[in-house]
């Protein structure tokens, strides 16, 4: 039974063909949320993303919050190393365990786990394959633009700070080309999701 990281940059589409392949049937883990369960309070997380951090970024219900947290790890990218090398190994185990619970209940079809920074976590052994969705720089400036309120410069400086599909590719077990319209994305979706369900077995 497969596992199967969708991964991609910014803009790419990744999360569009993560709700397409959804509708399609596939069981779908969001690693943002999965990581983001790890700092809650109780959570493996919590108590070291707190020393680190400190109080200041606790909000009243106890609850750590991520308008105070955002600033400062993104201002200084030795703290934001800080935060993953917390939260990233955390977010692993937990996606295991929950891929764990399940096929323990059941589930037979491919689980698609939708993770931006896959790659630059070091996720790679959990899957089974790595799907890559890619998109030219033009389009992903247009389309975060248009659908985030980014300027152009802030989008380049986004890209720049991620992972290139160049080196992001040697890692794909196949790649899916978001160039077109819509209908053509969902048709290459449903395509490559049916040719999974026949290597699923």
């Amino acid at each position: 039974m497969l596992t199967i990281g969708l991964t991609g940059g910014i803009g790419s589409g990744k999360s569009t063909v993560s709700k397409m392949l959804a509708e399609l049937g596939a069981p779908i883990l969001d690693a943002d949320k999965v990581a983001q369960s790890t700092y809650a309070p109780g959570a493996s997380a919590y108590d070291e993303v707190v020393a680190a951090f400190g109080r200041g970024i606790v909000a009243p219900d106890g609850t750590i919050d991520r308008t105070r947290l955002g600033p400062i790890v993104f201002a200084d990218p030795a703290q934001l190393k800080r935060l993953t090398a917390i939260v990233w190994p955390r977010t692993l185990d937990r996606m295991r365990e929950l891929i764990g619970e399940m096929r323990s209940r059941g589930e037979k079809l491919p689980i698609v786990v939708e993770a931006a920074i896959l790659i630059e976590a070091n996720w790679m052994p959990l899957f089974d394959e790595i799907w890559l969705v890619t998109a030219s720089r033009d389009r992903v400036i247009a389309r975060v633009e248009r659908d985030r309120g980014m300027k152009p410069e802030q989008t380049e400086a986004r890209i720049r700070a991620q992972l290139p599909d160049a080196e992001r590719i040697r890692y794909a077990k196949l790649v899916i080309r978001n160039e077109g319209t819509m209908e053509e994305l969902r048709a290459e979706v449903k395509r490559v999701w049916e040719e999974a369900l026949k290597r699923n077995g």
